[in-house]
């Protein structure tokens, strides 16, 4: 790609004045791009020298990092709206989930997911970590390529233009000492042997890059999560697992091994600074000083954890123990990185009844830096010199954001803002979203056709 320059009348930066982890916003900053990399940032461009650049992009309003989705099952999508009748939790809402799942085909699943990542650009997302567990046909038995339906979310990215991870996820079993269920025979490669064999004939690829993971203690057996954590070592992959999302988990995990999840991960070899606990909610303080100690992330889902009743993590201290939070969608009842960002403030004020624990900048970062390292990208999630051209802007102009000025801007968007308010998405230094719509599809019309294919 040839070099190019962008121009935002606001972008967040990094604030060099203090220690090096705040942010600031710049007026009129000039991006010089080569390749999928920014290699200069000229603030106040225009008025340095009286010399105006030329530019191929303008991006008016609030530029920031893109935005990283840690965690994403993409065919939960199909959901949405459809498990709200009832009382129930997690459990219940399960069985609804595996329906879905055993109605997925290599096409229709390259179709819903691609609808998904489209929703998920639109909504400022630059990149995603798909947490990849429905493998083989419904009866268990292997597609002609075994990386059928693997090879159908890498096609869905691409051609969204989407940054992706897939995070290929190991599941053996259907609890303690349990067979698996009939429903969850196509998640499964038998062995952790078998879910080596299969991934390893997957390559990394423009825009694609390889994880691990271990779905639950629950599906995984200790063997076999270190198993798993050994390969995501020698390939130097990013480890992600399902942790302490319900408290029967820890029940059985304790009944089994007499530990934690946290604790057996640990001693099972997993517990690695390339290694994200997703929601990590019901946790004892051991598991926080594991993390601490291990130099671990933890990804929250709030819109997902609300939905599913799972209850509310302890982001407060994890984070005073110095352990980044990255955030996640999930299952999609909500496609809005705000809403992910500021829910982590928000529910820590409705069980501390303080204010201000988490600061807009650090969830920011929890949005943006944060997601991107989880997934195996220290190179994106910030606005600097070397960093991925990664970038998404939002409108101050609209109801929400009007009358936002530029020293609380990042205040206004974290708090305020939403995904409609996304104008512009840039991937690599490639323009995906314009003027709130995407560049190849219309996304609307996606989600209706995928959607009716697995419900209908």
């Amino acid at each position: 790609m040839a070099v190019r320059r962008i121009r935002c009348e606001l972008a967040v930066i990094p604030d060099t004045s203090g220690d090096g982890t705040g942010v600031m916003v710049a007026a009129d900053v000039v991006l010089t791009l080569d390749g999928e990399h920014i290699v200069d940032v000229d603030v106040g461009a225009a008025q340095m020298d009286g010399t105006e650049f030329e530019v191929d992009v303008q991006l008016a309003g609030l530029t920031m990092p893109g935005f990283a989705n840690a965690h994403s099952h993409a065919f939960h999508r199909a959901l949405r709206g459809r498990t709200h009748r009832g009382a129930g939790d997690f459990w219940t809402w399960r069985e609804q989930m595996y329906s879905v799942a055993a109605r997925l085909t290599p096409d229709n699943y390259l179709d819903l997911a691609r609808a998904t990542f489209a929703e998920m650009v639109l909504a400022g997302y630059t990149c995603v970590g798909e947490f990849h567990y429905v493998h083989h046909q419904p009866d268990g038995a292997p597609y002609p390529d075994p990386n059928a339906m693997g090879q159908a979310v890498i096609t869905a990215a691409r051609e969204v233009g989407i940054r992706l991870t897939l995070l290929d996820a190991c599941y053996l079993r259907a609890g303690a000492r349990l067979p698996l269920l009939a429903e969850q025979a196509r998640f499964s490669d038998g062995t952790a042997a078998g879910w080596v064999e299969r991934v390893d004939r997957l390559a990394d690829g423009e825009g694609l890059r390889l994880g691990a993971a271990v779905h639950s203690v629950r599906a995984v057996d200790a063997e076999s999560i270190g198993a798993v954590a050994d390969h995501a070592r020698r390939r130097g992959w990013p480890l992600h697992a399902h942790v302490s999302e319900q408290i029967a988990e820890n029940e059985q995990v304790f009944e089994e091994y007499g530990c934690t999840p946290t604790e057996l991960l640990a001693r099972q070899g997993a517990l690695t600074d390339r290694f994200t606990a997703v929601h990590a909610t019901h946790l004892q303080q051991i598991d926080i000083e594991l993390y601490a100690a291990r130099r671990c992330g933890c990804c929250f889902c709030p819109t997902t954890e609300r939905d599913l009743a799972d209850g509310i993590g302890p982001s407060a201290r994890l984070a005073a123990d110095g352990v980044p939070l990255s955030i996640g969608s999930d299952q999609h009842a909500v496609i809005d990185p705000f809403e992910e960002m500021r829910g982590i403030e928000m529910d820590e004020r409705l069980t501390s009844m303080r204010r201000g624990t988490h600061s807009a900048a650090s969830l920011l970062a929890a949005g943006t830096i944060n997601g991107y390292r989880s997934l195996g990208w220290p190179d994106g999630g910030r606005i600097a010199i070397g960093a991925l051209a990664d970038l998404t802007t939002v409108s101050l102009d609209g109801v929400r954001l009007a009358g936002t000025s530029m020293a609380d801007a990042v205040e206004s968007v974290v708090f305020a803002a939403t995904a409609g308010d996304v104008t512009d998405v840039i991937v690599g230094g490639r323009t995906v979203v314009a003027g709130g719509s995407h560049r190849s599809l219309d996304v609307a019309a996606e989600l209706r056709r995928s959607i009716a294919a697995v419900t209908s």
